[in-house]
């Protein structure tokens, strides 16, 4: 699975100055108004599904799960009706250097930049894989990686290893507890 991705140690260290600093309120509120929209239609990954595996209402920072991008899984059978939500609410297909590569996953990105009352926009980023055969729970009504299979990506699939939410978890299922919901995932690393 996406050999060409493939990288040993994927995630770049953490600036230990920088903890704290917590993601935009609006970068945070995007990506939940579109994940709200394809939950009954996708399989959530990445920094998004330790967002949703963690405390309810817990603090945003940067270095506890990335908000840089979504990432989610599509089962074939709802490729159609995903990509057409996506369209209804403005994301447009974007080309990757990734795309020309052959895939079990299909791999594909979408787009969409928002403008802000300031004037400045940002871009909220959906990389889309298609995968009828992932372990999955459900947390909060959004279905998600099993954590355990969630790990496993940050080898070829997802980068940010280094994230708070990726080491506490990998700590807490060696010693056999499960991390939904544990405070761990969000707490800053002392």
């Amino acid at each position: 699975m996406y050999e060409w991705i493939n990288n040993k140690d994927m995630g770049a260290p953490h600036n230990k100055k920088r903890y704290g600093e917590t993601w935009p309120e609006f970068r945070v509120q995007a990506g939940l108004e579109i994940l709200d929209k394809l939950k009954n239609k996708v399989i959530i990954s990445g920094g998004w599904a330790w967002h949703f595996m963690s405390e309810p209402n817990h603090t945003e920072y940067k270095h506890a799960h990335d908000h840089k991008d979504i990432d989610i899984f599509v089962r074939k059978e709802n490729v159609a009706e995903v990509v057409s939500l996506l369209l209804q609410n403005d994301f447009e297909k974007v080309w990757t250097r990734y795309d020309h590569l052959a895939s079990e996953e299909n791999f594909r990105r979408y787009e969409k930049i928002i403008e802000l009352d300031s004037e400045k926009t940002f871009r909220v980023t959906i990389d889309f894989f298609e995968r009828n055969d992932l372990e999955t729970i459900e947390v909060n009504g959004f279905t998600i990686v099993k954590p355990e299979l969630l790990l496993s990506f940050y080898r070829n699939i997802h980068s940010s290893d280094k994230c708070w939410a990726v080491m506490a978890a990998k700590e807490l299922i060696a010693k056999g507890i499960n991390p939904v919901n544990h405070p761990k995932l969000t707490a800053l690393p002392i």
